[in-house]
Order: C-alpha cells, then sequence, then structure tokens
C-alpha cells in the first residue's frame, strides 16, 4: 500500500516536472517564433530553473507586452562597453522606457541574450515592448540620423534644417559658425572683419550626406563638416589655386557665386569664366546672389534667397553687393559644391563678360555690352 501510494506521488511530482518543462519551453518557442525541431533542442528539458521561469513569465505576459507608456518620442539610450544587463535593464527603467527592470532582465536571461547586448547608441521609445526593445539592442550598430546638406545652401539655411530636424540646436550652430576657433589650414587666409560682417566659417560647411551620431553637438558636427573640406579639397587643388595666385578663400568665394548662379551643370565652367574675367579685369561682378545674400532672409516669403530682385534692391549698402564694390565679396554667400570649386579651378576658357538667363535654367552669354544687351531684350522682355 505505502509503495503504491509513493510509486502515485513520484509519477505525478515527474508529470509534473514534465508538464512545468512543456509549457515553460512552449512558452519560449512561442515568444521567440522558432518553430520545428530545432527550437526544440534548444530547450534544456533537465532545467527545472528554466521550466519555472518559462511559467513565470508565461504568467506575466501582459506585463511584457505593455509598453511603458503610449509617448512615441525617441530616446537615445546608450549601452557602454562591457556593461552587464542588470545595469542596462535598472537604467531602461529609470529612463522611463520599461516598467519593471528585474522582470526586463529575466526576460533577457530566458531568451539567452543577457550577454549579447551589445555597446552602442540607440533611439528607443517608451511605447515599445519589452520584446521590441531587446531586439534593437541586439542589432550591435549605432543609430544615427542621416541628413542631407545641399549644395549652394548658406549657413543660416543649415541651422534651420538641423534644428528642424532635432540634430542640433540652430543658435548653437550659427554661434559657433560666426565665431568657433577651428584649426585648419584652409581657414587661415580669411579676411579680418568687424563682428557684423564676420564671413565665419561660410563657404566652408561641405555640402553632403552625413550620418551624425545621436551624442553629437553642432560643434561636433561643424568638425564634421570641415574635415569633410578638408578631404575633398585636395593637395591638387591647393596646388591649382596657388598657380593662378589665388588664396582658398578667394577660389570658394568665386565657387559660392558659381553654385549659385549655374543651373546646368554643363555651364558650370562657362559661368565661372566670366566672373573671373571680369574680376581679372577689375570690373564689378554685378551678380544677384551676392545681392540675395546680403539682404538676409525675406520674413514676408519665407526665403534666404529673394526672386525676383527689384532695383531698389541693388543699391543695398553691403560690402557684398557686386553692383556697388568691385573685386570680390568678403567671403562665400553659400556653402559650393565640388563641381563649382573645379569649375573655378578649371573654368573655361572665354571672352565672356556677360551672361542672362534664357528662361529654361539655362543662360545666353556674350562678350560685349551690345550683345549683352540684344540677349536681355531677346529673352527678359
Amino acid at each position: 500500500m505505502i509503495k503504491g501510494t509513493l510509486r502515485l506521488v513520484l509519477l505525478l511530482g515527474a508529470l509534473g516536472l514534465a508538464l512545468l518543462v512543456i509549457v515553460g519551453g512552449g512558452w519560449y518557442v512561442f515568444r521567440r517564433g522558432e518553430g520545428g525541431s530545432q527550437a526544440w533542442k534548444e530547450i534544456r528539458a533537465s532545467s527545472l530553473e528554466e521550466a519555472l521561469l518559462g511559467i513565470y513569465l508565461r504568467l506575466r505576459q501582459e506585463d511584457i507586452d505593455a509598453p511603458a507608456s503610449d509617448d512615441a518620442t525617441p530616446v537615445v539610450f546608450t549601452v557602454q562597453p562591457g556593461e552587464t544587463a542588470a545595469t542596462i535593464a535598472t537604467r531602461l527603467q529609470r529612463q522611463g522606457l520599461i516598467r519593471d527592470a528585474e522582470l526586463f532582465r529575466l526576460l533577457l536571461r530566458y531568451y539567452k541574450v543577457d550577454d549579447k547586448l551589445e555597446a552602442g547608441d540607440y533611439r528607443l521609445r517608451p511605447d515599445m515592448t519589452m520584446d521590441e526593445i531587446i531586439a534593437r539592442l541586439q542589432h550591435g550598430r549605432f543609430e544615427a540620423a542621416l541628413v542631407i546638406i545641399p549644395e549652394g545652401w548658406r549657413a543660416g539655411e543649415i541651422a534651420a534644417l538641423l534644428e528642424e530636424r532635432g540634430i542640433v540646436d540652430g543658435q548653437e550652430f550659427m554661434k559657433l559658425v560666426q565665431g568657433g576657433s577651428y584649426d585648419y589650414d584652409f581657414l587661415r587666409d580669411r579676411p579680418q572683419m568687424s563682428p557684423g560682417l564676420n564671413p565665419g566659417l561660410e563657404g566652408y560647411l561641405f555640402p553632403d550626406t552625413y550620418r551624425v551620431p545621436p551624442r553629437f553637438n553642432a560643434a561636433d558636427l561643424i568638425a564634421l563638416m570641415l574635415e569633410t573640406f578638408d578631404a575633398r579639397f585636395t593637395p591638387q587643388m591647393r596646388q591649382a589655386a596657388a598657380a593662378k595666385g589665388w588664396t582658398i578663400h578667394e577660389v570658394v568665394t568665386l565657387a559660392s557665386i558659381v553654385e549659385r548662379e549655374a543651373v546646368v551643370a554643363s555651364e558650370r565652367p562657362i559661368i565661372a569664366s566670366v566672373f573671373i574675367n571680369r574680376w581679372e579685369a577689375g570690373m564689378k561682378l554685378d551678380a544677384d546672389p551676392t545681392v540675395q545674400y546680403a539682404l538676409g532672409y525675406q520674413e514676408e516669403g519665407r526665403t534666404w534667397w529673394k526672386t525676383p530682385l527689384l532695383l531698389e534692391d541693388l543699391q543695398v549698402d553691403s560690402p557684398y553687393n557686386t553692383y556697388l564694390n568691385a573685386g570680390l565679396p568678403p567671403g562665400p554667400i553659400c556653402n559650393p559644391g565640388l563641381a563649382s570649386i573645379q569649375a573655378v579651378l578649371e573654368p573655361a576658357e572665354t571672352d565672356y563678360l556677360y551672361f542672362v538667363a534664357v528662361g529654361d535654367g539655362s543662360h545666353a552669354f556674350a562678350e560685349t555690352l551690345e550683345e549683352h544687351n540684344r540677349n536681355r531684350e531677346k529673352y527678359q522682355k
């Protein structure tokens, strides 16, 4: 009788343990989305601890599936090299990304990924579930913002874009553009000017596609843009400028005007030749973009480049106004791309001194004022 009772207890105990393993292990397969015999091989049926953990997590499934909140605002979360799952879980809870650090840690342990969370910067949200956060933290990559800086934009436009995208503070960006200290050889020949006319880094914020890590501030991003300029303005290009007797600042200033004038890419070297010919002849450049730069942001039209220009606009009192002042303006009027810089260093060989917009983006070029006036009458009725 006693032996029979003992046999029954042992059988029930064995069945209970088997049930724990099956249910707990089955929940593991269900949560991980792994089917077939391979998934079952990963379940250590002999582990009572794992089976009990599976049962516990199954009972807490609603908590696992429930986000910390419905807030979809991205939060930058950094996993440091060598950081443990326990400290990661604790910080996630402190930042409001999960509700229960201990439950999160147990989930990591059950998934066998508690030692697979890689260092990096991640953009997480409070409305993500624990499973979604765990999946994100295993990617092992830095979450970076992708930003495209177009050719021909002025620093103020770039600052507005960066602030709108939430990448850096626009005011801090402009403060550093106008007054920051950066030690690059290509910046050393910039003219010294009064604070109100300081060209700053205008022209040297190289237009490109940038991946900006979450922890980058305005100073970091400006340094990256300057380093890109330093790399793209090659030693051969610097030698070409020196051979012409030009400083890098003069090249970039000319290129910035070409950038704003050229619409058709193939015309860049021709437009560059016009301004170089006028500059070397001691003529005023008469470049509309320099006036637009002098006028600044137009609140009424919400544009950085006023168009069309009126006759009174051409009288704006500014050293950047090349209708009033001979020679180059004090500095670049935008940040030119590589093609415009190359057009200045390798201009077309022409005797053109004038050009006028045709209407389709291209221009009609002329060597004499008489020919230019005929083009104006023809194309600008």
